[in-house]
């Protein structure tokens, strides 16, 4: 709602600069959007709150008054649309009621889940930021379930939340800690290395094992895997760099990055998005199948995970901050992890229209493996995943793929 506002804000202050402008210090922000500062606890529902000069805002030569009534209808319309689709999702009664599978292996508070039991095995890694069930959301939309209905043994490895001791965590914590010994466990349930699927954050951090243990990993496949943290992330960076201070402290204070900061940095990446989708929500029938599968997707969203204080001071200053991971300054266990000696075969799903890691970020990557295949998809980065076309059009053609590197 504060993104909404803060959007809303900066397009009537905009006026400022045109020749059209009003005195909009007469105007007073739409109904809805002045209650809900008041509600939040924000102050002055008016445009007094822009910190604007009274001068500067009565100094346009030319009063143009429909124009402004114009837009501060608009404004109104999308502000009740906004609000109205929050308010039918939060009142929505769909639970997600998938039934998970048995849990094979634990390290701390990660676990790893089986898919089936017989087949080559691949292990999928998620993010740390988001609940690993993203991979296996429905019945319909599960790639850990189409894997094995494909007759391959699969797993899930799960993060968990951090506890004392995860807190402590490093990146390198992580790998060494979690997701090396992961790899280990699948291969002595299978007697074979595992075929390595990544998702988001989680494909960046399987680049380490196929480098470090080759042995381990059979095949490497990447599905929207950063690996440019510069590249579409310029007014998220500066945001970054201007409350590092803040952020820091808060890391130092609580041990770890919590959900809400978190999600205001990937609601930077692209701001009118929480906008849209609820104004799309709203004229929705709550009943439809659609509205459903919103709801389903929006509680993972809401589901968030807090990341370890160390890792995300070294992901959010040292990778998107200084893109450590291009710059080649990425180590672990004292090994700069090179796409360069990544040697067996790679698949790079790069989503066309994703706006959590820009195409060009994720395409990086794969440029950097010798021999690996990309392959661009018209999806965004959530719907490549949990889509209604991610079936057809990312799940089949991965296992296809990992048919044809076994044989």
């Amino acid at each position: 709602m504060a993104m909404e506002g803060w959007i809303l804000q900066s397009s009537l202050a905009g006026l400022l600069s045109s020749n059209a402008a009003w005195p909009l210090s007469k105007l007073p922000l739409p109904e809805p959007f002045a209650n809900l500062l008041q509600q939040s606890g924000l102050q002055s529902p008016s445009l007094d709150a822009l910190g604007v000069a009274r001068d500067a805002l009565t100094s346009a030569p030319f009063i143009n008054a429909p124009f402004v009534d114009a837009l501060a209808r608009e404004s109104t319309q999308r502000m009740e649309a906004f609000v109205r689709g929050v308010k039918t999702y939060q009142a929505h009664t769909f639970t997600r009621a998938l039934k998970e599978p048995p849990t094979v292996w634990r390290r701390g508070v990660a676990t790893l889940r089986a898919y089936g039991e017989t087949g080559a095995p691949v292990l999928y890694v998620p993010s740390l930021i988001n609940r690993a069930y993203i991979l296996d959301l429905a019945e319909d939309r599960s790639l850990l379930r189409a894997t094995a209905k494909a007759g391959f043994h699969g797993f899930l490895l799960d993060w968990g939340d951090p506890g004392p001791a995860e807190k402590c965590f490093t990146v390198e914590d992580y790998i060494d800690g979690v997701l090396i010994p992961a790899l280990e466990e699948v291969k002595a349930r299978t007697g074979k290395p595992a075929h390595l699927v990544g998702y988001c954050l989680g494909g960046t951090l399987a680049v380490a094992p196929a480098v470090l243990r080759p042995d381990l990993v059979a095949s490497l496949v990447l599905l929207a895997a950063p690996w440019d943290f510069h590249e579409g992330t310029d007014a998220s960076r500066v945001l970054l760099t201007w409350s590092q201070p803040m952020i820091e402290m808060m890391l130092k204070a609580q041990g770890v990055a919590p959900i809400d900061l978190l999600q205001s940095f990937f609601a930077s990446l692209d701001p009118t998005l929480v906008g849209r989708k609820f104004r799309t929500f709203a004229a929705l029938d709550p009943a439809s199948d659609q509205a459903r599968r919103f709801v389903e997707l929006e509680d993972w969203l809401n589901d968030g995970i807090p990341l370890a204080g160390p890792v995300a001071e070294e992901v959010l200053f040292r990778w998107y901050g200084e893109n450590d991971p291009l710059q080649g300054r990425w180590r672990v266990n004292d090994v700069v992890i090179d796409p360069a000696r990544v040697a067996c075969p790679t698949l790079a799903f790069i989503p066309s229209q994703d706006r959590i890691v820009p195409p060009e970020s994720a395409r990086r990557l794969a440029q950097g493996i010798k021999g690996a295949e990309a392959r661009q998809v018209d999806l965004g980065h959530i719907g490549m995943i949990a889509g209604g076309s991610a079936p057809k059009r990312v799940y089949a053609p991965l296992l296809e793929w990992l048919k044809t590197s076994i044989s």
